[in-house]
């Protein structure tokens, strides 16, 4: 007993070091003002509508399509002009920031998002539209990693957490909100209230940040010393980049020249961009944070994450309205529930961070989200609202567990002066994986569904007496309700069985894309394995 007392004084006095040091480091943080967190708060608004407008719109295409007289092919333009200039301009606003200051770079796009919002409800055709939405996703793009830098500068790490969390409501809900609220507005007041539902969220906004914002002097003698050919070649490849991920499946991928020739100057202006990056002395982008172990493997977690969580929001939907018919309410009040948990969780991640090791919650957070998708790997004719409800809650405890965390552990340990490119990247590539994901989902359902109607076909064989007798009844069927010729009666027979095939080789091949997605996510989950834990994190998580 007497052997083991130095021992264990040893280890009390190590706690009460440790707890010490920890009591030290909370006095030595400055105290948050109240402007700062009007800051944060104005700031992750801002991106809450920026992602919002994606989905909101995407929930209403079909609508402003006819609206505006805009065929079904050209009429993805007006998300795809939307999505190009804001992934382009992400990575560009950390450096602009610094060249008109964050308060004027903030303010102005913010104010230009709104009027470019309420400008595309009065688009009279399809090219003023495409127009209006690339500038507005050129100034909703600044509003996505500006939140995301404040955080991470303005709030102490002990209270990083919380403006991370409101960060993830911007990330994760509203995606996943996007089409309830897309779908209610058009079937109940007409596409052009997607466009004015930003003006009360966005004078609001406008408001906090005004207030809240220091002004600062501009520092344009920054351009002459820009890095203006990292610039061109990331906004020439990355255009490039993600104008064939969006047109890619349309066009039949590389039977396409058009393709071929933007793929070509894709990795030509990529590759150019990263040998650009890596041996100038002042980059837009400090690319080597990548080598740092937990934003490295943060960037590829946040990027699957990206695939999952787009790619489920686009897939859905297109389940709904092809297979059961759903119009775009519908839609949105089934996705409704991938949602609104999230909007009593995501409050109380912050908690957890501190009981918890945040690893350990990113690492549930995705074993959920790869669940929910799995859930789905099984579906039938019948598969509908009841039988998403389960799996839509569970993708809903799933992503509200993610995004916070793995923003902490990704982002601990950068400095001010890399805050600005660490938040282009990490949001950057969330964006980009799901341009990725949906790409891949869309060429995947289409092979899958040829597969198995080819395999379905082969079973429907005219030598087979079941096919046989279901043809017969088929044709006494139309036979006895208004078709008096019996070959037309047969013919219609077959086109209805082999919609039926059809429609089941369909229902296969989302069960397949859902079990893709969540081998990804279980990917995203062994990249979250191999994170180290932050030193302002340990014990929790909060001092």
């Amino acid at each position: 007993m007497t052997a083991l007392q130095p021992t264990m004084n040893a280890a009390s006095a190590a706690n009460l070091g440790s707890a010490q040091s920890q009591t030290a480091a909370a006095k030595a943080e400055p105290a948050i003002s109240a402007k700062t967190w009007i800051a944060v708060v104005g700031a992750t608004l801002g991106a809450f509508m920026a992602v919002l407008n994606i989905q909101i719109v995407n929930a209403s295409l079909a609508d402003i399509q006819g609206a505006i007289g805009a065929g079904i092919d050209d009429g993805g333009w007006i998300s795809t002009s939307y999505l190009i200039a804001e992934i382009v301009v992400i990575p560009l606003s950390g450096w602009l920031a610094q060249v008109f200051s964050i308060r004027r770079y903030l303010l102005t796009n913010a104010i230009l998002f709104l009027l470019l919002s309420v400008a595309c409800a009065f688009a009279q055709d399809l090219p003023q539209m495409i127009v209006l939405r690339a500038i507005q996703g050129f100034t909703g793009g600044v509003l996505i990693p500006m939140a995301f830098t404040l955080i991470i500068t303005l709030l102490p790490k002990s209270k990083q957490p919380v403006g991370l969390a409101l960060f993830a409501l911007s990330a994760t809900f509203a995606p996943a909100i996007g089409p309830t609220i897309g779908g209610y507005l058009t079937e109940n007041w007409g596409w052009q209230f997607i466009f004015y539902v930003n003006l009360v969220p966005g004078a609001v906004m406008i408001a906090m940040l005004w207030f809240s914002l220091e002004a600062r002097p501009a520092k344009l003698s920054l351009l002459r010393e820009g890095d203006w050919a990292g610039i061109a070649t990331m906004a020439i490849g990355l255009a490039a980049l993600q104008t064939v991920l969006e047109e890619g499946n349309k066009d039949d991928w590389f039977g396409s020249p058009f393709i071929v020739k933007l793929s070509v100057i894709a990795a030509v202006s990529l590759t150019a961009f990263l040998w650009i990056e890596l041996t100038t002395k002042k980059p837009l982008l400090n690319l080597r944070l990548l080598l740092r172990r937990n934003f490295g493997f943060g960037m590829l977690a946040n990027f699957l994450l990206g695939i999952a969580l787009y790619g489920s929001v686009f897939i859905l939907p297109v389940y709904l309205s092809r297979i059961q018919g759903y119009n775009a309410e519908q839609i949105g009040m089934v996705l409704a529930w991938t949602g609104l948990p999230q909007l009593l969780l995501i409050p109380l991640v912050p908690r957890l961070m501190k009981r918890f090791d945040p690893r350990l919650i990113i690492g549930i957070g995705f074993a959920l989200f790869a669940a929910s998708n799995f859930l789905n790997i099984y579906m039938t004719n019948d598969y509908a609202t009841d039988q998403l409800f389960w799996p839509n809650i569970v993708r809903a405890l799933g992503q509200a567990l993610v995004m916070a965390p793995l923003s902490a552990v990704a982002t601990a340990g950068i400095e001010a002066e890399n805050a600005g490119s660490a938040s282009g990247l990490f949001n950057m590539m969330r964006n980009l994986g799901g341009a990725v994901g949906i790409a891949v989902l869309q060429t995947f359902l289409t092979k899958r569904e040829q597969y198995h109607s080819n395999v379905l076909t082969q079973s429907v064989s005219m030598l087979e007496q079941a096919t046989r007798n279901r043809i017969d009844q088929l044709t006494q069927y139309f036979l006895n309700h208004g078709i008096a010729d019996h070959a037309e009666a047969t013919h219609r027979a077959v086109i209805a069985i082999g919609k039926v095939v059809q429609k089941q080789a369909f229902i296969l091949a989302f069960s397949d894309t859902f079990y893709l997605l969540g081998a990804a996510l279980i990917v995203a989950l062994i990249a979250t394995l191999l994170l180290r834990k932050p030193d302002h994190l340990a014990g929790g998580g909060a001092h």
